[in-house]
């Protein structure tokens, strides 16, 4: 691929990394949102009166919605970023992963009316697939720590 010079073509494979840090935060804060849903629906009198006022449900909205957009972006982009920079893609666990974890997101997140309707088995469903997700996103964190290591060290000249 020759429109994009060459001295960009390398930093390119950093804005995957710093994204997904970025969403893994996030998980964990809609993680807390979720929680805190589950705190309200289990809660009466003041105590439930004042969760009711932390608007949980709608900021773990907002922020799963926000999550699972930028995760099918920043995965479409590194996929993007990998083939530009060389011209295929390497398959293997941390594609593969990253690829179920963005089908799993997107699964998550299409229960909403269903939760919203009151259905349990969505809801659980919903919960469970985002625990795994979360789960295969601390795996991915840390392949992804050894990829950009590789990287840095074929810029360094050392690989």
């Amino acid at each position: 691929m020759n429109f994009l010079p060459e001295s960009i073509k390398p930093w390119l494979n950093f804005i995957h990394p710093v994204l997904m840090w970025v969403l893994l935060a996030m998980s964990i804060y809609a993680l807390y949102l979720g929680v805190q849903i589950q705190r309200t629906r289990a809660a009466q009198g003041e105590e439930k009166k004042a969760l009711i006022k932390g608007r949980y449900n709608v900021r773990h909205f907002q922020i799963g919605s926000i999550l699972m957009a930028l995760m099918v972006m920043g995965s479409i982009g590194a996929m993007a970023v990998t083939y530009i920079n060389n011209g295929k893609l390497f398959f293997g666990p941390h594609l593969l992963v990253g690829l179920g974890m963005t089908g799993m997101i997107t699964t998550s997140a299409a229960l909403s009316p269903y939760m919203q309707k009151g259905q349990n088995w969505a809801r659980y469903t919903h919960i469970i697939l985002n625990m795994i997700v979360l789960g295969l996103f601390i795996w991915q964190a840390i392949t992804g720590v050894q990829i950009v290591q590789r990287i840095v060290n074929s810029m360094m000249g050392n690989a």
